[in-house]
């Protein structure tokens, strides 16, 4: 298996790349989970992006959010991994990556996110505790999470 990482700021992205990563996270979050919002939030260009390739197809990818975008501290999102590589379990590595990334660019550990419910066990996993009760975004039950 030969899977490559990626790292880029948005101005470093090939068009080949960027339609990729939105094509990914349509797939996923609009298709598969039925969920109609605005996928391209402006976000995008202010944020550096990770992602993991195989055979030149993405599988794994988030976006690093700095901080004073969606949070006062660091934060990712749009974790999403290729439907047909799920059995991979690339969202470990991905969240080791991400964790990494922004403890060495930011210089913090405390990491913001807002995560779908379902998945609290896992961010947990990487030291991530519920810090707000649940609540609807995009028509999803979230929660924030923080590490420190």
């Amino acid at each position: 298996m030969n899977l490559l990482w990626h790292y880029k700021e948005f101005d470093e992205l090939t068009s080949a790349e960027l339609y990729e990563i939105l094509s990914l996270r349509v797939t996923v979050f609009m298709v598969e989970q039925d969920c109609l919002y605005n996928e391209v939030d402006g976000k995008d260009p202010k944020c550096s992006h990770l992602w993991c390739t195989m055979d030149g197809k993405i599988l794994a990818y988030c976006r690093i959010v700095p901080p004073g975008v969606s949070y006062e501290v660091p934060s990712f999102g749009r974790v999403v991994s290729h439907p047909e590589a799920r059995h991979l379990k690339l969202g470990h590595q991905l969240m080791r990556n991400a964790i990494e990334i922004i403890q060495n660019h930011f210089q913090t550990s405390q990491i913001k996110i807002s995560a779908q419910t379902y998945l609290k066990n896992f961010y947990a996993q990487y030291g991530f505790e519920q810090t707000s009760e649940e609540y609807l975004e995009d028509g999803l039950p979230h929660m924030e999470m923080l590490r420190n």
